[in-house]
């Protein structure tokens, strides 16, 4: 073929007989000459050379900053530390009482600080120091307890004849915790081998901690601000739910309102997590439980992590210890779930109205008193292998960073407050269907008056009257009671919210022989009596929940659930009188101004939803009196 614009066109060859090779469609890359490739690689020489020169003190200055990391990271920690120092005096300065929360959570944050520093650098020798007065200590162990025993057995006789001198009626709130804690010992599993250490030690810290609470002016004081801190916090919760719902909504209508705070709270428990800060923080509660209580490393640290937690989430933090432990431990796990609420579900009663500090202090005392009742019920009779704690290594999230942690702990919420919102309108529902059915068969006989509630009210009056509440406004206390137990908690608080709401708005005690609210006194009683996961839709969550987690232990959980449910009730109960019992009121039916003006007066929900009035009131028209009358004829 001829060569034209000095372009030879080649001849063109079969291939495998089908078809032909067109070479201008290979992608092999055209051969560079080799003065081409010389050029490029001299090229690349060059700018590797610049290149090296240029970085060379880039890399000697990180190589330094490596080598030198401790000295660097000192010197911008004391920088940090020298800013605060001067933030913290000059917020003093300028206004101390102002400055009062910051001077306690620095102390606070000083103690612990020290505390490590001195423990992990001194603790040894002063452990050293220590040992003539810990083998004199163990020695007389026998007879210092029953001194000890004693002297607390005075005091308390003491403190009961004077505190109940001018409130006699609180001793039956006192009489509620012996009945409940006899209940639970003739019920118990094996009544001969309770070990009575952790169950007096629990019911003691409940004591002092409610003590502490209620009757001391700092304890007041701290918890009331804990308790406005927390509502602030959820306030902040309005700011994303407005942006998606819109204002309106989220003003009005309760899921709009209300379980966007489920999310909020879920996203920053993680974020928590992730710090260190949550686990931290539940290590220390469940060591002073553990060194008083004597409880195991493993049940104590997730009924710990239940204050703050839910019921499936804190055995996460014992994960890999579930199937080696004892069954007692799996009670008292279970326990802990059905007695305490999560943080999450916690700030939505709080935006009902219901008292926060009282929700705080109710979940740390079903803490200790949780581990007791659970030892009272299902006492140890097996060797636990977790009597220590130095082999327990607290589970923690494995994000990488914190915005991963606010992610997953919103969507982690998602499941959540569906699941809420899912029972809400299901048991709303089906009480509905209940109070109409049984209004429809009582009617047939003259009665139609008879609703669920009413029943409850009946069935549980006895419990709610030794709780301390008095005897005209325990039938509702006890419908509240009963609407917890069968239904849900959520139910529960939002019913007791609607008390609240009518007594704040000043309407009649009662109208039409219906009671429209109840004192301060039994909105307290009946906040602890409320908070708790221990109700009948609560059993198939922890037993899904803790099956998943150790599918080997599932024939033991669901043989025990029951029991830890009822367990579990028996501790909010118990909380509650003592609630009852350590309360200063100066009447016993009426309201006190002086406990009023501190604690609750003023204090309305986040949000007035007008269904609630309707639904709740709606259930409360009956007339008890009449119904009593006829019974007893």
């Amino acid at each position: 073929m001829t060569e034209q614009n000095s372009v030879q066109l080649k001849g063109v060859t079969r291939a495998n007989g089908n078809g032909i090779d067109n070479p201008a469609f290979d992608f092999e890359d055209i051969e560079e000459s080799g003065s081409n490739k010389l050029e490029t690689k001299r090229r690349k020489v060059r700018l590797g050379g610049y290149l090296s020169k240029v970085s060379r003190p880039i890399n000697a200055t990180e190589d330094y900053i490596k080598a030198h990391s401790v000295i660097f990271k000192s010197i911008v920690l004391g920088i940090l530390g020298v800013g605060y120092v001067a933030y913290f005096i000059a917020a003093c300065v300028l206004d101390f009482q102002r400055a009062t929360a910051l001077v306690v959570l620095t102390v606070l944050a000083v103690f612990a600080k020290s505390y490590e520093l001195i423990k992990k650098y001194k603790g040894d020798r002063i452990a050293e120091c220590c040992t003539p007065l810990n083998t004199c200590f163990k020695s007389n162990l026998r007879w210092l307890k029953w001194v000890f025993l004693l002297v607390v057995v005075v005091l308390l006789v003491c403190w009961l004849a004077l505190d109940t001198s001018k409130r006699p009626e609180q001793l039956i709130s006192f009489g509620g915790v012996c009945m409940f804690i006899l209940l639970i010992f003739l019920f118990s599993v094996h009544r001969a081998e309770v070990m009575w250490r952790p169950v007096f030690w629990g019911l003691g810290l409940q004591f002092c901690i409610g003590l502490f609470v209620i009757r001391t002016q700092p304890g007041f004081i701290a918890f009331e601000w804990l308790g406005k801190q927390v509502q602030t916090f959820l306030n902040y919760t309005i700011a994303g739910s407005s942006f998606v719902f819109g204002p309106e909504l989220t003003a009005k209508v309760f899921a709009f309102q209300a379980l966007p705070i489920v999310v909020f709270f879920s996203s920053v428990m993680s974020i928590l997590y992730f710090l260190g800060v949550m686990q931290w923080l539940i290590l220390k509660i469940s060591w002073v439980m553990q060194i008083t209580m004597g409880t195991s490393a493993t049940e104590t640290l997730s009924v710990a992590g239940n204050i703050f937690v839910g019921q499936t989430e804190a055995p996460l933090l014992i994960r890999p210890y579930l199937q080696d432990m004892t069954k007692s431990e799996i009670h008292a796990v279970m326990v802990g779930g059905f007695a305490t609420i999560a943080g999450s579900v916690m700030g939505a009663f709080i935006s009902f109205g219901i008292d926060p500090s009282s929700l705080i202090s109710a979940s740390v005392m079903a803490a200790p008193c949780a581990l007791a009742l659970s030892k009272l019920s299902y006492p140890e009779t097996e060797e636990s292998a977790f009597t220590s704690e130095k082999n327990i290594k607290v589970a923690c999230g494995y994000e990488q960073n914190i915005l991963e942690a606010a992610s997953n702990g919103a969507s982690a919420s998602i499941g959540l407050v569906a699941n809420i919102a899912a029972n809400l309108i299901a048991f709303l529902a089906i009480l509905e269907f209940i109070n109409n059915a049984l209004s429809w068969f009582g009617g047939m006989v003259g009665f139609p008056e008879i609703t669920f509630e009413l029943l409850c009210s009946y069935v549980f009056m006895p419990v709610a009257f030794m709780m301390g509440i008095p005897y005209d406004e325990s039938f509702t206390v006890a419908e509240l009671i009963g609407t917890k137990l069968f239904l849900n908690e959520f139910v529960a608080y939002e019913k007791l919210a609607t008390l609240k709401i009518n007594r704040l708005n000043g309407l009649d005690e009662l109208i039409g022989g219906e009671r429209q609210w109840i004192s301060v006194r039994s909105e307290i009683i009946t906040t602890y009596a409320l908070c708790g996961f221990a109700n009948m839709s609560s059993l198939g969550i922890v037993i899904g929940g803790l099956a998943s987690i150790c599918p080997s232990r599932k024939g033991d959980i669901s043989s025990l659930v029951l029991r830890a449910m009822i367990t579990g009730t028996c501790v909010s109960l118990v909380n509650s009188c003592i609630a009852g019992k350590i309360s200063d009121f100066t009447s016993f039916k009426g309201t006190n101004s002086h406990f009023q003006t501190k604690h609750l007066h003023g204090f309305r929900p986040a949000v007035n939803w007008p269904h609630l009035h309707g639904s709740f009131n709606s259930s409360l028209k009956r007339n008890k009196s009449s119904f009593v009358f006829n019974l007893t004829l």
